[in-house]
């Protein structure tokens, strides 16, 4: 409820809505909705459980004003209205005990008021507009420049490569040590690691984007996606072997793009199947990190894999990433080889640590959290770095491009070359 001021977040949300427990109540807001040029049928009955059911499974308004009468422990209670609620949703609350350590615990639970029964329609207004106020001026934290934003497609030149086990990596990385709203979205419906890895149940909410592509929305991503983090969230699936998922791709194009307008960093764990029947999933990042191995196979599908990107993907930063990499004694093919082979120098060198596979397994944390000292977790670190900065010259040069569009440079140029 108390989420940071976000303008796009309100659009398409009822003004204001009410729930009341009397009719006395309800006659008391009514006509402040019909001054405002709302609908009072707004008011409906139900109180703090009638209003915590019905925005369970619908949208919250800007304004949600609440009737705690029906409860007997309020504080307690609110913390289920703020899982229901919408970030940026601000709740007025009313009811009848006058104890002002129930005032001073309702608003450090993030209400923005709390007002007496029965109401005083003056106090009632002002309190509405004050919040209405609140709607349409930024704070000063959310003042402060946003994140560049950046969008990474993580594929795996051949499975057991460890592309899911990057991608889980990247997304702690950018979370916790880069500061960066991140949303991980795991594809490989049916086997997908990524909610394994960090130990957490994945859940139905990607079958239910596949399956109804049209729920999806900010909404439906903060009900579905697993918080892994403060700042990462998950979603994936582990479907049924039995029942294969049938779309047209409309779900994972709108995915992505709810995904982009809702975290500063959004990472893709694309199995590279969907490439050939879902080539629009590569085609829209910014940055594509192809997880490869020194063998003679993963050489060969790099090198097909490259040249796709090239062909489909002309303004995507495309990384390659060499994982597990054991001593040159013990690689299939040499380093210079493989390079020579794909015509290209390997980006990224990730030095295998099987102590640290098997200690992230059993604990179900990605690597880069438990590897702090590891040889392995550094070249992690670069490659996160680097996806950010492409974000970030990325986003300075779609702002170069907007200036260079406003500006008349026919202006600028001396009379006698206009003319000509």
């Amino acid at each position: 409820m108390n989420a940071p001021w976000k303008p796009h977040g309100l659009i398409g949300r009822d003004p204001i809505q009410a729930f009341v427990c009397d009719d006395w109540t309800a006659e008391a807001v009514r006509p402040m909705l019909a001054e405002q040029g709302w609908s009072t049928e707004k008011v409906t009955k139900g109180g703090l459980r009638g209003a915590i059911q019905a925005l369970s499974v619908s949208a919250s308004p800007q304004i949600l004003i609440v009737d705690l009468s029906d409860t007997s422990d309020p504080v307690g209670e609110i913390g289920n209205l703020a899982e229901v609620c919408e970030p940026g949703t601000i709740v007025i609350a009313v009811g009848q005990v006058n104890d002002v350590r129930l005032y001073r615990a309702l608003l450090a639970n993030g209400l923005h008021d709390y007002l007496l029964k029965p109401i005083n329609p003056d106090q009632l207004r002002e309190t509405v507009g004050q919040a209405r106020a609140m709607l349409h001026t930024p704070r000063a934290m959310d003042m402060a420049p946003e994140k560049a934003p950046c969008s990474v497609t993580v594929i795996g030149a051949r499975g057991g490569v460890g592309a899911s086990t990057v991608a889980a990596s990247l997304g702690w990385l950018m979370a916790e040590r880069l500061g960066r709203t991140t949303g991980l979205l795991d594809l490989d419906v049916h086997f997908g690691t990524s909610a394994l890895s960090l130990d957490l149940e994945p859940g139905r909410g990607l079958v239910d984007a596949i399956d109804n592509p049209s729920r999806i929305d900010g909404l439906f991503l903060e009900r579905a996606m697993v918080k892994a983090l403060e700042k990462l969230s998950v979603l994936s699936a582990e479907a049924p072997i039995a029942a294969p998922i049938l779309t047209d791709g409309v779900a994972f194009t709108q995915l992505q793009d709810e995904m982009r307008a809702n975290f500063e960093t959004t990472i893709v764990d694309l199995p590279r199947d969907m490439l050939i029947q879902q080539p629009v999933l590569a085609t829209s990042a910014q940055t594509i990190v192809l997880v490869t191995e020194f063998t003679l196979a993963a050489a060969r599908d790099t090198i097909r894999l490259l040249s796709w990107f090239k062909t489909h993907a002309p303004q995507a930063q495309v990384l390659t990433v060499a994982n597990r990499v054991h001593p040159a004694a013990q690689t299939e093919i040499a380093q210079s080889d493989f390079e020579g082979s794909i015509e290209r120098p390997v980006d990224f060198l990730i030095p295998y640590d099987q102590k640290l596979v098997v200690q992230a397994a059993k604990a179900g944390k990605p690597i880069a959290e438990l590897g702090k000292t590891s040889r392995t977790i550094a070249p992690l670190i670069a490659l996160s770095e680097r996806i950010c900065a492409a974000g970030q010259a990325s986003d300075r040069a779609r702002g170069k491009r907007r200036l260079l569009e406003k500006l008349d440079i026919k202006a600028f140029l001396p009379k006698r070359a206009r003319a000509n």
